[in-house]
């Protein structure tokens, strides 16, 4: 069933002789569903992930019932195709509401059935399916065959529905907080395959019990005609929390920043530290203490700590093929090569196309960032895994101080999707754990950068000053976090690698990632580039 053309099609109100539970077999409703009625609608949406992209036509791939006496709903897989020869799948949920009171939001189209007006509309407005959809995870089979797999975990205990409600604003996905104690994420970007968030969520909390992150406590899979497993939803643990530690960390920077006032810091005669370097506080100058305080450098500790038993509860697993440790390979080397070199072009071209853009310090380290452009293009080919003697494990993927939860002074792991723009293979290649280190290190940067933009205006110092503040405090944050990471990692024999192999990755990693944030600053903040850029050249330049 597939609109392939754009043609003139009827007009609302839009009128079939058939009943609901007969209208996605009736060929007149998809060509008017699938038109620009859809389309407009798909654009619309926060989850839809082609706005970069002009649409083309939609086609619906699949579609299942979830029924229930007389209620009925359907699930929609649809294939989006773009102009520009791609196309991406997607989940919606679908209900005719007949009182348009149900119909206030996510209203997609206008119908009448057999004389019966109403309007079509995204299920998850509707209360009755987020119960039913929770009522068919409580009563899971626990070896489901059928087309539509619900699942149902050990740390399930709820025996009732009591209430429903959106989590809140979400780009990708749509979040329903379960009875103020779960929450069922349901995927809305699809692929042909289990998705990775679910894949990490289960291993971690059912099979190693790692506590640190929201309890794996059920899911829905759908078995398409081509017998791929197709993650629709994920139901967690709802962790009460005091924010992301993105704005945690944000809070203390601030309070560090006025600091370099309040305690008349002389920012020219703070103590230095190489990059990677590792120190227990203990080993921290005291300067730097006196002017940053002891408790941020206590929950770092304690956030390299979490990363540290992640990646050991990841890299145990020898029985499930999935999870298994790899050894570095010549596959993977070919892999990561033609991986970056694409992605390192497509950010000059943006850079060159918008330094016009650019000014001050963002635009002095855009023109460097091209005329060294052959020495980063260096580094991306200089990796040879015959030199690696650490083994490659699934990572997070895409981790960063926004997908951690802060709760009493201690942390909570989640979003396991990996990396957005990566396709759904690539996400579930084996990494070193060091990659994951690398992302945090970079939102290390990120936050003290944003601090000094958004909250410059409040200290007393030109932004030169501020940046020079920032980069020694930077620094020290990667040596407390990098010890403690280290010490938990070879107390476990998680094998990483010697020492100089994970330096060599740890650059390697977080030139990746920055040449990746590149891409989006100069697409959407240019004046922000210059932190991505300050990484990239900080890397390339450094000689410690």
């Amino acid at each position: 069933m597939a609109k392939k053309e754009k043609d003139t099609l009827l007009q609302p109100p839009y009128e079939f002789d058939v009943v609901w539970e007969e209208l996605i077999e009736n060929d007149g409703f998809i060509k008017v569903f699938l038109s620009d009625v859809l389309e407009k609608y798909v654009v619309q949406q926060r989850w839809y992930g082609g706005k970069s992209s002009k649409l083309k036509y939609i086609e619906l791939q699949e579609y299942f019932k979830i029924q229930q006496n007389e209620e009925v709903y359907y699930g929609l897989l649809l294939q989006v195709n773009f102009e520009e020869a791609f196309y991406q799948h997607y989940f919606l949920p679908i209900a005719f509401v007949s009182d348009e009171s149900f119909a206030e939001k996510d209203r997609i189209l206008p119908i009448c059935m057999k004389g019966q007006n109403g309007f079509i509309i995204d299920a998850l407005n509707l209360e009755a399916f987020r119960k039913l959809v929770f009522e068919r995870i409580m009563r899971a089979d626990p070896i489901d065959t059928t087309k539509v797999q619900y699942h149902k975990s050990s740390h399930f205990t709820d025996t009732e529905y009591r209430s429903s409600r959106f989590m809140g604003l979400e780009q990708s996905n749509t979040s329903i907080i379960i009875n103020d104690n779960s929450v069922i994420k349901f995927f809305r970007r699809i692929y042909a395959d289990k998705n990775p968030d679910y894949e990490m969520s289960r291993f971690l909390s059912e099979v190693k019990g790692f506590q640190n992150t929201p309890a794996y406590l059920g899911s829905i899979n759908v078995v398409d005609s081509d017998g791929a497993n197709i993650t629709i939803a994920l139901m967690q643990k709802l962790v009460a929390n005091e924010g992301d530690a993105w704005a945690y960390f944000k809070q203390q920077l601030k309070m560090v920043f006025h600091n370099l006032e309040y305690k008349r810091i002389n920012i020219a005669r703070l103590p230095q530290v190489a990059m990677f370097a590792r120190l227990g506080i203990k080993d921290v100058p005291p300067e730097i203490i006196d002017w940053a305080g002891l408790h941020v450098f206590l929950m770092l500790q304690r956030l390299a700590q979490r990363t540290a038993e992640m990646h050991i509860a990841l890299g145990s697993e020898f029985g499930d093929t999935a999870f298994h440790p790899n050894h570095f390979n010549g596959d993977y080397e070919v892999w990561l090569k033609n991986r970056l070199l694409y992605q390192f072009q497509n950010r000059l071209n943006v850079v060159e196309n918008n330094i016009h853009r650019l000014d001050g310090l963002s635009l002095e380290l855009a023109k460097e960032f091209l005329e060294r452009k052959n020495d980063i293009r260096k580094r991306f080919v200089n990796f040879d895994w015959t030199k690696f003697k650490g083994e490659r494990i699934r990572i997070h993927g895409d981790y960063h101080l926004g997908q951690v939860l802060v709760k009493d002074d201690d942390f909570y792991l989640l979003d396991f999707e990996g990396e957005p723009e990566s396709t759904i293979r690539d996400r579930k290649v084996k990494q070193p754990p060091l990659k994951d280190v690398a992302g945090m290190f970079r939102s290390f940067h990120y936050a003290i950068y944003s601090t000094i933009f958004n909250d410059g205006d409040d200290f007393p110092y030109s932004q030169e000053d501020l940046f020079k503040a920032g980069e020694i405090l930077y620094r020290y944050f990667i040596a407390v976090f990098y010890d403690s990471y280290l010490n938990l990692i070879q107390e476990n024999n998680l094998n990483i690698g010697y020492s100089q192999e994970r330096t060599f990755i740890l650059k390697y990693c977080m030139l990746e990632k920055a040449v990746y944030e590149l891409g989006y600053e100069m697409n959407s903040r240019p004046l922000w580039a210059v932190i991505p850029l300050e990484g990239i050249m900080g890397i390339i330049n450094e000689t410690n």
